[in-house]
């Protein structure tokens, strides 16, 4: 499975933590990160990441994009939802283009381990809904 991992500021963190105790299940999928959230996440785990830009330099856009055309199948967002930010309405994109190509989506921790332990357990397979 394609995996895209981002994380705001003070999630980054929190996605290195998740990243460490979910290793062993992260690392037999192919994963990719906005650059920030990818550098951290690889010195600290050793997973293998393909890091894209920065979110604040596009990177989030590169994975909006994947997302449309069907590379990403599992969405790892870590949000920070106390800070406004001045980049919401394209984290508010990503989020529709996942909801319009049926792509499960964590936004926090509780969430992403129900994914990670469903994606362990072979209960993600969900190709067959029809991506429009």
């Amino acid at each position: 499975m394609n995996i895209a991992l981002i994380a705001h500021d003070d999630k980054k963190e929190l996605m290195v933590q998740f990243c460490i105790a979910y290793c062993g299940i992260l690392s037999r999928h192919k994963l990719c990160a906005t650059g920030t959230t990818g550098k951290i996440v690889r010195e600290a785990t050793g997973l293998e990441i393909n890091c894209f830009m920065p979110g604040s330099a596009g990177g989030g856009e590169q994975i909006s994009a994947r997302i449309g055309y069907n590379e990403i199948d599992l969405l790892i967002f870590f949000r920070d939802p106390l800070t406004p930010k001045p980049s919401e309405p394209k984290d508010m994109d990503i989020l529709r283009m996942c909801d319009m190509h049926v792509i499960p989506v964590a936004t926090n921790m509780a969430t992403a381990e129900l994914l990670i332990h469903g994606l362990e357990r072979g209960d993600l397979d969900y190709r067959n809904y029809v991506h429009k």
